[in-house]
């Protein structure tokens, strides 16, 4: 078993920490919140006071951080992870944050003995409870068989996509496609409703066939039943795609499917959305029809 830091826990970081602690790994935890880091704590979880104090004590130390500046700022800035290093030490980043900014981490943190894997998750927060994540990794092959254990208490799949990087990149093209399927399976429920036909027999219909998705099996439930609560809050789905964005232009890709899927987004959160699930996006097409599914239970 592992001695383990765990910092950032909110929806998915508390997840992922709840599954090492349920596989027998001695966890050491910091957020923000306290709340969570006493439930945890109470499971047998260490307290400790910031970034610095979690990666003193442990062999692995997870973060799971809303953006770029958070990581950079837990990693790298005053009481941060570095200022713990010691040889020995991998560092495993769940958040998703741009590739350049893995890499410069990356770097950063070997100058000092510590490996860095940037390794994003997807499956959400049903994932995260579950432990059925998949996981898309950068770094080296050596780190990545030394995290391999851990990865298989906390998701289904992992894979090594490449160098320090790679992970994050895996993930912004998670990120197109998930939105994509978020937007097209707005348009299909709204066009069923509006057409007067049961969008819940149209999805018990389509979902064995070619339209088969992960999103078609786990969020129509969910919109049918007024729910629309995170899941993956909208706000992080439109800082997703900004981040692919940045990094399409920076190697010169044209993206203009992804930008229209920003735009409806960036629609979705000036409407006062931004806390509901990515899947609410259907809120900007009831917005434009004048209809609903049903009415919503925030």
């Amino acid at each position: 078993m592992a001695i383990i830091g765990a910092i950032g826990l909110g929806i998915m970081g508390g997840g992922i920490t709840r599954n090492l602690l349920k596989a027998g790994h001695t966890l050491v935890v910091h957020n923000r919140s306290q709340c969570v880091v006493d439930e945890l704590v109470s499971m047998g979880a260490k307290r400790a006071s910031s970034p610095r104090e979690v990666a003193e004590q442990v062999e692995f130390v997870f973060t799971n951080l809303p953006d770029t500046p958070d990581v950079e700022m837990v990693v790298l800035g005053k009481g941060g992870i570095i200022e713990g290093a010691h040889e020995g030490l991998i560092y495993i980043d769940n958040s998703t944050i741009k590739p350049e900014a893995a890499r410069m981490i990356a770097e950063k943190l070997a100058a000092v003995g510590v490996a860095a894997l940037d390794a994003p998750v997807s499956g959400g927060d049903i994932g995260a409870r579950d432990g059925t994540l998949t996981i898309m990794v950068g770094g080296t092959q050596a780190a990545y068989e030394r995290a391999l254990p851990l990865f298989g208490a906390i998701g289904k799949k992992s894979v090594l996509v490449g160098d320090s990087g790679a992970g994050q990149i895996a993930k912004a093209c998670n990120q197109i496609i998930t939105a994509a399927q978020m937007v097209a399976m707005a348009e299909a429920l709204v066009t069923a409703q509006k057409a007067g036909v049961d969008p819940v027999r149209v999805v018990e219909a389509i979902k064995g066939g070619a339209a088969q998705m992960w999103s078609l099996d786990v969020k129509p439930p969910r919109l049918f039943a007024g729910n629309r609560a995170p899941g993956f809050k909208a706000y992080m789905q439109h800082k997703d795609l900004g981040i692919v964005i940045d990094t399409a232009r920076a190697y010169g890709i044209p993206l203009p499917m992804t930008a229209v899927l920003q735009q409806l987004f960036t629609t979705m959160l000036e409407m006062g959305n931004r806390e509901l699930d990515n899947s609410a996006i259907i809120t900007v097409y009831e917005a434009l029809t004048g209809i609903h599914l049903v009415e919503p239970n925030k």
